[in-house]
């Protein structure tokens, strides 16, 4: 998936769409309107038996080796990389998180991007953005955890359907029909896996 998306939507509309009550914290100063790794965004979370809006730096903290060798050690030196996907439920990297009902949280976004295939004329892909019609904010499944740097998420992706399929045919991030938001934030994991499914197309346009 494209890591970037867009959420132009004010706070005290999100606070309203995921049912946060007053009083919450004054507006953050998040990047509008798109979003990239790395960077603060808006994420709602269960906390015991109302909802949170918080912010958080998205992408999870991943050491990788690099190309460079440590002469004390002889090993390759390892690297900083932000994971913003999860591609893949069974890995122990996520599942402490997916299983911890705590730890899921929604993403609000009103726009994602994917990069073409083919380069136009002047060389570069076509970056083409996705979007809800009916819905003005829509949410990612994501999960999150706790950092030494603060807290950071990252949310799910499935097959894709059709009408992403078109633009990128791997994969597209897991969009919630809002009647599923609760399960995702509280229910079993076996249940809450199975929400991972491609969006319907006939809902979704691209331009």
């Amino acid at each position: 998936m494209c890591n970037r998306y867009r959420m132009t939507e004010a706070q005290i509309a999100l606070a309203a769409r995921y049912g946060i009550e007053a009083p919450f914290p004054p507006d953050h100063t998040i990047p509008p309107p798109e979003l990239f790794p790395d960077k603060p965004a808006f994420v709602v979370r269960q906390q015991g038996d109302s909802r949170v809006l918080d912010t958080m730096a998205w992408g999870f903290p991943h050491k990788v080796p690099g190309k460079r060798i440590d002469k004390a050690t002889g090993k390759p030196v390892l690297l900083n990389k932000s994971v913003t996907n999860v591609r893949n439920y069974t890995s122990p990297f996520w599942r402490s998180a997916l299983m911890n009902p705590e730890r899921r949280c929604l993403v609000p976004f009103t726009s994602f991007s994917e990069y073409g295939q083919t380069r136009d004329a002047d060389g570069k892909l076509p970056l083409h953005w996705f979007s809800v019609p009916s819905r003005p904010i829509v949410s990612f499944a994501g999960v999150w955890r706790p950092t030494e740097s603060g807290p950071v998420f990252a949310f799910l992706t499935t097959e894709p359907n059709p009408l992403v399929a078109l633009i990128h045919p791997k994969a597209m991030p897991v969009l919630l029909h809002e009647e599923d938001e609760e399960r995702w934030l509280t229910g079993h994991v076996d249940k809450a896996i199975l929400l991972a499914q491609p969006y319907p197309s006939q809902l979704m346009v691209v331009d």
